[in-house]
């Protein structure tokens, strides 16, 4: 279908886009990638009277090292971090994520602020920046604030996004050297969302994990911080009844929906599946 009539305006500032935002209200919607907005349009789900285009706002594109931390501007892409040696060398699990996203030509287009700011729990990249202890910066018509991932999903679709704010940037802080990392996922085709994914970021020390986080992709309405699985393999050199208190704790908290992708017993299978392999990989990194 074609979309129906809006009006389109291409700001050159952060400031200038939410000033845009604030004046036009409700009826005005940011255009990142455009991969959920646009197909939105068409089906008519989405009828915005005013697309504010971020594509000409430099401050918003781009990656550098501030201290210990990764600073990722919202409209850089998912190719430009595939790009990037230094998120292949700081943030590996971020390149590795990056690369089962959906296809080359989405990845050309599509952007982290997008991945991010959009709420859908079948996008892979929030469970990522709850694993990592991220924080997004945002950006509204009375100044900006610092919100953490783990605080920044509220539902499907529902965020701690204020009406006219803009989400700029991304701040990661970099694990530490030597660290074990894994971002396990099972989709039924190429292109497609996860039937089940599992992001992992561990250390060891003296053939046990030291530290753990374990994030999880689709498997419920928002991205999930598998704390119970973390904390039952900390201590643990990973034998195979450990993983699989770890999957099992796991699964106690998903709560994913029956779909296409399959029932929800499966579901909550699989994604306990893609736990323990996380697990397993990300340990094997760290030898």
């Amino acid at each position: 279908m074609i979309p129906g009539p809006f009006s389109y305006h291409r700001p050159a500032t952060v400031a200038d886009a939410v000033k845009l935002l604030a004046n036009l209200g409700d009826e005005a919607r940011p255009l990142a990638g455009g991969h959920s907005l646009v197909p939105m349009m068409k089906l008519r789900l989405a009828t915005p009277e005013h697309l504010i285009d971020l594509h000409g706002i430099a401050d918003l594109k781009g990656i550098r090292r501030d201290g210990n931390n990764i600073v990722i501007g919202a409209m850089t892409t998912q190719h430009d971090l595939l790009a990037s040696e230094e998120i292949a060398r700081s943030v590996p699990i971020l390149h590795e994520t990056a690369l089962l996203i959906a296809d080359p030509q989405v990845r050309y287009r599509g952007t982290i602020g997008g991945n991010v700011a959009n709420g859908d729990p079948g996008n892979d990249m929030p469970a990522l920046m709850i694993t990592l202890g991220a924080s997004y910066r945002l950006e509204g018509n009375a100044g900006g604030r610092d919100v953490a991932a783990s605080e920044f999903y509220q539902g499907a679709y529902f965020t701690a996004l204020e009406p006219g704010e803009l989400l700029t940037a991304v701040t990661i802080p970099v694990p530490p050297a030597g660290h074990g990392y894994a971002y396990e996922k099972l989709k039924r085709k190429v292109g497609d969302y996860a039937t089940a994914a599992a992001a992992v970021v561990l250390t060891m020390a003296g053939g046990k994990v030291a530290t753990c986080q374990i994030g999880l992709t689709n498997l419920a309405e928002t991205p999930l911080l598998a704390d119970a699985a973390a904390q039952a393999v900390i201590g643990s050199s990973l034998d195979q009844a450990t993983l699989k208190n770890a999957a099992a704790a796991a699964e106690a908290i998903m709560a994913p929906a029956a779909d296409a992708r399959g029932p929800v017993e499966y579901r909550k299978h699989v994604g306990g599946i893609m736990v323990m392999r996380a697990l397993q990989r990300a340990a094997e990194r760290t030898r």
